[in-house]
């Protein structure tokens, strides 16, 4: 299955939800690693990645967001580093059993770069091109450079996946709203961010976390203003708020698929959830993309047939 072909057979596909919220329903508790339970509790992560291909995701992700070795470190897991990606993969290839593409997610290393931090850029792109290569040997399509809020960190991502092999990549950035608009914690601006990554060869560009669907739209349309890139957003179900100790998302699934007609207008191709989102709210995204009209579904319809 080649992404290229299928979104230009489908105009707009669907990803998946959140993960470390559905592996907490499944009994993962604080303060344990995720990607040990690839090892420890298989069954468990093949039912997160199950649960969204049953939803109608065409690309699920992997159980790999926090797997490089800069983090598992911390853990004490660095040296089960590409055994824990590897089986990510695996897994998640097994849930998709054809009928969705598995692409791996790679989060930040939690690090940062000289001089600001103690890695060089070498030792970033080194450590990024292990995981991905991991992940790459475990059946996975392409990989999600996701979470990003640093460009000089993301681009080490992408100069690791070509350094890796040939395979789709996805470079999703982080942004929130302040007096001076959108922008990561770095202070990347969206159309900066679509822009820099476009030119450093990423395949597919776009945002996810950080906000809910109302605020991805508007990023959307700062991004596609400066990219010809396919667009991927992923928005959280709602801004977290905290609750007696606990954070919780509140958009339902009716609420975020009410907005996602405005989302494919503002130039989105690729649609899913971060955190708070559940199978639920990506059957509903599935749906409410299946019902839009034509003119939303072809917002984009240049950036696809130039693919």
């Amino acid at each position: 299955m080649n992404w290229k072909e299928l979104l230009k057979q489908k105009i707009t596909l669907v990803s998946d939800g959140a993960w470390g919220t559905e592996l907490a329903k499944r009994g993962l508790q604080p303060g344990t690693v995720p990607e040990s339970w690839n090892a420890d509790q298989p069954d468990a992560v093949q039912a997160v990645a199950a649960g969204y291909v049953a939803a109608g995701s065409d690309i699920i992700l992997t159980n790999s967001f926090g797997g490089c070795r800069f983090k598992l470190d911390k853990a004490g897991l660095a040296d089960r580093t590409r055994e824990l990606n590897r089986l990510a993969a695996e897994i998640s290839k097994r849930a998709a059993g054809g009928r969705a593409l598995v692409f791996a997610s790679i989060g930040p290393t939690g690090e940062f770069r000289a001089p600001l931090g103690v890695k060089a850029e070498q030792e970033f792109v080194d450590c990024f091109a292990e995981q991905i290569r991991a992940c790459i040997d475990g059946g996975a399509d392409g990989i999600v450079i996701e979470t990003m809020t640093d460009l000089g960190e993301t681009k080490a991502a992408l100069r690791a996946a070509r350094q890796v092999g040939s395979f789709p990549v996805v470079a999703s950035m982080t942004f929130d709203h302040g007096p001076g608009g959108f922008a990561t914690m770095m202070g990347v601006k969206p159309e900066q961010a679509a822009a820099e990554l476009d030119a450093a060869g990423a395949d597919i560009i776009g945002s996810n976390c950080g906000s809910g669907v109302e605020n991805m739209i508007e990023i959307a349309r700062l991004m596609i203003s400066a990219t010809k890139k396919p667009l991927w957003i992923k928005p959280n179900a709602g801004l977290p708020e905290l609750v007696d100790g606990e954070t919780v998302f509140r958009e339902t699934p009716d609420e975020m698929a009410a907005r996602i007609a405005e989302l494919l207008r503002a130039g989105a191709n690729i649609i899913g959830g971060c955190c708070g989102t559940t199978p639920d709210h990506i059957r509903a995204i599935a749906a409410a993309i299946d019902g839009a009209s034509e003119v939303a579904r072809s917002a984009s319809r240049g950036v696809i047939d130039a693919l």
